[in-house]
């Protein structure tokens, strides 16, 4: 999905959004109709309020991928468990161990050292997917607060419901028509997107957190060397290691967090 994202370069963030969502709810309108779980769920307030601030979190992220390379855009977007720590700790009044803090200041070092060090990465990039990660941590309170009453895909079905919305309006006056394969590809976006959502959260209601939760960073791998392969883009040194730093240390969290 990310290395769509990427290929679609002659198309604006909010257009991508919209694709990327309307394509998606295919897979959840059919899955809530075909096992009888009510749309609108319960918590509606708060689904749309998750819905609104997704959004804002995917649209910033698109945006971010026009000026930095995707593996870039994807490692730095993986800081939003930081910020979910310090909302948690200022909305919900958990408690942060301080090793945790020790482990997000690595990886906040990797930050750090992509900004100060590699001096080929734009400052406006850098801003833009800063922001998405830190609404991307106001997702996990907002899911949080939801809790188990709500159906997953009813969660998804609002975000995606509302993403086409605001996608859809703020892309009208930039509309790009998609040509012969963009057609695929702009479809592809949801489905690559759904059912990577989708298996991600049977792996974690099979497996032990611990076990499992690592993986989801190999994203970022995997988005790198789709960069290398399809788009030529070229990481120097310090990217590299900023990306490491972050990886090492968001990782190191979730397995402490899991045991």
């Amino acid at each position: 999905m990310n290395g769509i994202v990427k290929h679609l370069v002659n198309m604006n963030a909010f257009q991508i959004v919209f694709f990327r969502s309307f394509s998606c709810l295919f897979f959840t309108f059919t899955f809530l109709l075909k096992n009888n779980i009510p749309i609108l769920g319960k918590k509606r307030g708060l689904l749309v309020l998750r819905g609104i601030v997704g959004v804002t979190s995917m649209a910033l992220f698109f945006m971010s991928t026009k000026y930095l390379p995707i593996g870039t855009a994807v490692s730095l977007r993986y800081m939003a468990p930081i910020f979910a720590a310090v909302f948690a700790v200022l909305l919900l009044k958990e408690s942060i161990k301080p090793i945790q803090w020790f482990f997000f200041a690595i990886a906040f070092s990797g930050v750090l050292v992509l900004k100060g060090l590699d001096t080929s990465l734009s400052a406006y990039g850098l801003f833009l997917i800063f922001i998405s990660a830190i609404f991307s941590g106001l997702v996990y309170i907002v899911i949080s607060k939801i809790g188990k009453d709500e159906h997953p895909v009813v969660i998804v079905n609002y975000f995606m419901v509302i993403a086409t919305i605001v996608g859809g309006v703020l892309a009208i006056n930039n509309w790009v028509m998609p040509i012969g394969k963009e057609w695929f590809l702009v479809f592809g976006l949801g489905c690559f997107g759904y059912f990577g959502q989708v298996y991600m959260t049977k792996a974690f209601q099979i497996v032990k957190t611990n076990q499992i939760a690592p993986f989801k960073y190999l994203e970022v791998i995997f988005t790198l060397l789709l960069g290398v392969a399809l788009f030529s883009e070229v990481y120097s040194f310090w990217s590299l290691l900023g990306i490491a730093l972050i990886i090492t240390g968001l990782v190191l969290n979730v397995t402490y967090k899991s045991k």
